[in-house]
Parts: structure tokens; sequence; C-alpha cells
């Protein structure tokens, strides 16, 4: 978060989304289908990967913030790094 590579809320992840600078974006598990739908959707069409982890707590606790239910990386190198450890603990 401190060096500027994520960008995290529901406004600020679909501009960045629609503007393609998200490299990868994370939901909550626990966040709602309408929500998980519509990222779901908006990422498949960008072809920008997608993960479903964690809960709201620990995905704002992970980038030192209060609950949040999505996150968007915007650096490639750090996306990179972030989706094989997701990968390796089976992240969805």
């Amino acid at each position: 978060m401190k060096a500027g590579k994520l960008v995290s809320g529901e406004f600020l992840v679909e501009n960045s989304v629609k503007d393609k600078s998200a490299k990868l974006v994370i939901l909550a598990d626990d966040c709602s289908d309408n929500t998980k739908k519509k990222f779901r959707n908006m990422t498949t069409y960008r072809e920008i990967p997608y993960f479903e982890c964690l809960d709201k707590d620990e995905l704002g606790r992970c980038i030192g913030k209060e609950f949040r239910a999505c996150v968007a990386v915007t650096d490639v190198g750090f996306a990179t790094s972030i989706m094989k450890i997701l990968k390796n603990n089976g992240g969805n």
C-alpha cells in the first residue's frame, strides 16, 4: 500500500479494472455474490487475473487497512509474485 502499487475499495478497484491499470484483482470470499459476479465479469472481459480468497477482515489486514472487499494490484511484478503465492495456496 505504501509503495502505491495497490488500490482498494470497490470504486477504485472498478476504475483500475476499467482503465486496465489493474494487473490482478483479489476479492474477499465473504463479499456479496453481486460484487463477485460484477468483478468476475469485468476482469474476464478485460483479461485481468482474478482471485477470491481470505475474508474481508483478513484482506484488509494484509494491506494495513480495516476490512476490504476488494483489492487491485497495479504493478506487474508485484501481481506476478502474489499470483504465484495464491496459486500455490489454492486460491480460486
